[in-house]
């Protein structure tokens, strides 16, 4: 759980956060999702490049494996965004083993006041983080901005399952044992019980897609993830 700390905004509570854990981050996430987390971002990606985008925005980039990926399915030209300064050094480290300096550009900026101008965009994608917004609503008017025309969001977010059954296996692993193996390894609890309860704060996939409407967009669609455990939301300006 984040802390109520007086004063301390949940995003300056978050970037704490993510700048505490970043070391550990990609290896956590492979352990604890049994690297389900990998085919998720691959399929986000391939939605992402099927109308062959020139400049793509990577939002909440972390340690930029959209981004990679992205470059290397041809997009032309990734710049990658994200709030903490400890994720972005790790990105910038893998951008330059892969090699794709000339094709990703890696900034600090915060989601809902994009340092960019109206209508850069050919798409936009954002992958586990657009529950961590402070105003959600604020950073979706931003990628409605700097898109252009016809331009893509795709938004990968958890979500969760409606199934009783595996909804409540589910929730037992996210509330007892994931925090528990997050803190051995990270030295960090209060991410790994935030992050349980950051999903469960978040719409539903029915209302997340209306609330995409309602901004603006069109043709939003959502796609179920092993048994509703995540959806990947299209949605076109």
């Amino acid at each position: 759980m984040l802390n109520n700390v007086a004063h301390t905004s949940k995003k300056e509570q978050v970037k704490a956060l993510f700048n505490h854990i970043a070391p550990h981050y990609d290896w956590l996430n492979h352990l604890l999702s049994l690297r389900v987390d990998v085919l998720w971002r691959k399929k986000l990606v391939r939605l992402a490049l099927q109308h062959r985008p020139q400049n793509v925005l990577d939002a909440a980039t972390g340690t930029a494996d959209v981004a990679i990926a992205l470059a290397r399915g041809n997009a032309c030209k990734v710049i990658g965004v994200d709030i903490s300064a400890g994720m972005l050094q790790l990105a910038l480290q893998k951008v330059q083993r892969a090699k794709l300096q000339n094709c990703i550009r890696l900034q600090q900026a915060d989601g809902e006041h994009l340092p960019f101008a109206d209508n850069t965009f050919d798409a936009a994608t954002i992958a586990f983080g657009i529950r961590n917004y402070e105003n959600r609503r604020a950073g979706l008017q931003e990628f409605w901005r700097v898109l252009r025309p016809q331009g893509s969001l795709l938004v990968l977010e958890f979500s969760l399952p409606q199934n009783r059954a595996v909804a409540a296996l589910y929730e037992f692993y996210f509330y007892r044992i994931l925090p528990v193996i997050g803190k051995i390894i990270s030295k960090n609890q209060s991410a790994y019980t935030y992050l349980p309860q950051s999903v469960q704060a978040f719409p539903t996939p029915k209302d997340f897609a209306a609330e995409l409407q309602s901004l603006g967009f069109g043709q939003v669609t959502s796609t179920k993830l092993s048994l509703g455990i995540a959806h990947i939301y299209e949605a076109t300006k």
